[in-house]
């Protein structure tokens, strides 16, 4: 008898322990898992931000020359300046 109620404790410490594993590692899936599921949103964010911003730079290319068009803008405004003014304008 004694055998029996040994044999019974020392396999109820087992199912108690896996029952605590299981039940720690189903908590710790349910706390990843909408953490990689919000990585993985914000990955794909992150990559249409990236192609906006590619697409960004492209449509201000023309942007970088915009200091020589003001001074060629600025020189013929002058030139025509001097002109008029030679004709009496």
């Amino acid at each position: 008898m004694t055998a029996l109620v040994l044999a019974e404790t020392s396999t109820t410490g087992w199912v108690v322990g896996w029952s605590i594993g299981i039940a720690v590692v189903f908590a710790v899936v349910a706390l990843v898992v909408p953490i990689l599921l919000l990585a993985h949103r914000i990955g794909e964010q992150a990559t249409e931000i990236d192609d906006s911003l590619k697409n960004s730079v492209v449509n201000t290319a023309a942007l970088r020359e915009l200091n020589t068009t003001i001074e060629a803008a600025e020189a013929i405004v002058a030139g025509l300046a001097r002109g008029r003014g030679r004709l009496g304008g």
